[in-house]
């Protein structure tokens, strides 16, 4: 069986719909938080069991008879390293097979802060002697789509990247490159890929795109880091969220966003989704 953490979550429920595709549902195990919240999953035949990072005694059942499972990072930045660690004992103390963990791109040499928990996660995995893949997923494109509403609405998308180069991919594309690993008839163990999209753009690229989709000119605006993160906080976001995104923007004009490899796609067999194509669905 394979068994996928977080699997109400945004990322979780495109895993499970790509697994689907290669095997059959009562092979999958939907592990969440809220057994209540993943009810269409059980309509599908998925066997739902409850599950929750920070309470390590529901994991080890949870887990139980599982041969593969999908870490998927928890969002609580502060706390994911711990929580991580959780599943990964809970992983071992019941002999699960492999865990494939979503870490960062490039993990290792990232500027972002957002690597920090991802490198203590992947150190863990290693000391723990867990059979282990990591799937290093770079941006998601649909981080800076969420902005194009607020850019049209203002009249302009803000950020601090500068010019620096972006090779984010849709979580489809991410999605389906983590069932097509957990299903693989390949061994896995000790792989480490580096995910990101074929293109590469930067934000003023971006609102090149925003503005011929749209029909509105909208520029794009570059700020300091501070400013850009009271800008955020100031649209609503909390304080320590808003930094973390102004610092991962400040990563992306270093090159930390950054990554030619084509192994998404590669390993999909096929192109990453297109930034106009996600633009055009986003408006």
């Amino acid at each position: 069986m394979i068994a996928v953490t977080g699997a109400t979550g945004q990322l979780g429920q495109l895993v499970i719909k790509h697994l689907l595709k290669h095997i059959q549902a009562d092979n999958i195990v939907a592990l969440a938080r809220d057994v209540n919240k993943a009810a269409p999953l059980k309509a599908l035949g998925v066997e739902v069991r409850q599950a929750d990072y920070s309470q390590p005694e529901t994991l080890a059942t949870a887990l139980t008879g599982v041969e593969k499972v999908l870490l998927i990072s928890s969002s609580e930045i502060g706390q994911r390293f711990v929580q991580h660690k959780n599943v990964i004992d809970a992983a071992k103390s019941v002999g699960v097979a492999l865990i494939a963990y979503t870490s960062l791109l490039n993990a290792e040499t990232s500027p972002l802060a957002l690597a920090t928990e991802h490198n203590e996660t992947e150190d863990y995995l290693k000391e723990a002697a867990v059979p282990h893949v990591l799937l290093r997923n770079g941006w998601y494109t649909e981080n800076y789509l969420a902005s194009i509403a607020p850019a049209l609405a203002n009249g302009a998308f803000i950020g601090c990247a500068k010019e620096g180069k972006i090779s984010s991919a849709a979580r489809e594309d991410y999605a389906e490159a983590a069932a097509l690993v957990l299903v693989s008839e390949k061994d896995q163990k000790g792989k480490v890929y580096e995910l990101s999209g074929d293109e590469s753009y930067s934000l003023s690229e971006l609102c090149t795109i925003i503005s011929e989709e749209s029909g509105k000119e909208i520029p794009y605006l570059d700020m300091p880091e501070a400013e850009f993160a009271k800008a955020l906080e100031g649209a609503g976001l909390p304080a320590p969220f808003a930094e973390l995104l102004a610092n991962s923007d400040t990563g992306a004009s270093q090159g930390g966003l950054f990554d030619d490899s084509h192994t998404l796609s590669e390993l999909l067999g096929h192109p990453t989704t297109s930034l106009r194509e996600l633009v055009k669905a986003s408006l």
